[in-house]
């Protein structure tokens, strides 16, 4: 089998977690690769969370990376057996968006920004990983829009925003390890 899994990452680009993210799902028969959504070799230290916010609203967005990323996915599709899509954050919304490419999996890992997008429909199976809490809205309430959404599987862990970076202050380790277990079942297309 010949499988790529694409990762997008979070605000502060691509950086030490996302790299070993990278490394974690890479075996015999899977090519992974990071898409950047910043210009070579960008990336924020986490104290600059909100200057890296800001720089993705500002130059990147949720609209203007679609075309883009759908056009390297579908031809990924061409030369692919399977073509997998993981993203963290806003990483994670924009996989959300791009779900309904025909895709063989889709990981959105707590893409907070999918509350904006709850009318899209996967047309592969999407595991979205929800912490217990957000900041900035309900948990609760993106997890019962999403619960009857075919395709969608929904998990949720204690932590915050951020829970699987250990370099991240909102680390939290036995819930990173059990949505890193999920995950890589979820891509073998066993049940979680």
């Amino acid at each position: 089998m010949k499988r790529i899994l694409f990762i997008l990452h979070e605000i502060y680009g691509v950086n030490h977690f996302i790299k070993e993210q990278e490394r974690a799902y890479c075996d015999d028969n899977t090519t992974t690769t990071c898409i950047s959504l910043y210009p070579e070799g960008l990336s924020f230290p986490y104290e600059q969370e909100k200057q890296a916010y800001d720089f993705f609203v500002q130059t990147v967005g949720f609209d203007t990376p679609i075309e883009l990323l759908s056009q390297k996915l579908l031809k990924a599709c061409e030369d692919y057996e399977e073509v997998v899509l993981i993203g963290y954050s806003v990483g994670a919304t924009l996989a959300w968006r791009l779900s309904a490419l025909p895709l063989h999996r889709i990981v959105c890992v707590y893409g907070s920004r999918i509350r904006q997008y709850i009318d899209v429909r996967p047309s592969c199976p999407t595991l979205v990983i929800l912490p217990s809490q957000e900041s900035s809205f309900d948990v609760e309430t993106l997890k019962q829009a999403l619960v009857s959404i075919p395709n969608v599987h929904l998990k949720q862990y204690q932590g915050l925003h951020g829970f699987m970076d250990a370099s991240n202050s909102t680390y939290c380790y036995s819930s990173f390890l059990q949505a890193q277990t999920d995950i890589k079942s979820f891509l073998q297309d066993n049940k979680i």
